[in-house]
């Protein structure tokens, strides 16, 4: 069994780069695990992952205020 640990990420425009080794990534938003081979939306600019569009959609809604 895997040991479950986060990873550490640079997050690029159509990639991402690991720096730590690790099976998972916290959404900035829900604070959800995400496993990496999931790992589909993400903010280049902010350096964070999201779940889903759901919770891009909630980070978009929060900056424009």
């Amino acid at each position: 069994m895997m040991v479950k640990k986060k990873a550490k990420l640079i997050f690029k425009h159509n990639s991402f780069e690991i720096l730590e080794e690790g099976d998972h990534v916290l959404c900035a938003i829900s604070g959800k695990e995400i496993k990496l081979k999931d790992l589909n939306y993400w903010n280049v600019d902010l350096q964070e992952a999201y779940f889903s569009p759901k919770e891009v959609k909630e980070r978009v809604k929060n900056l424009k205020r």
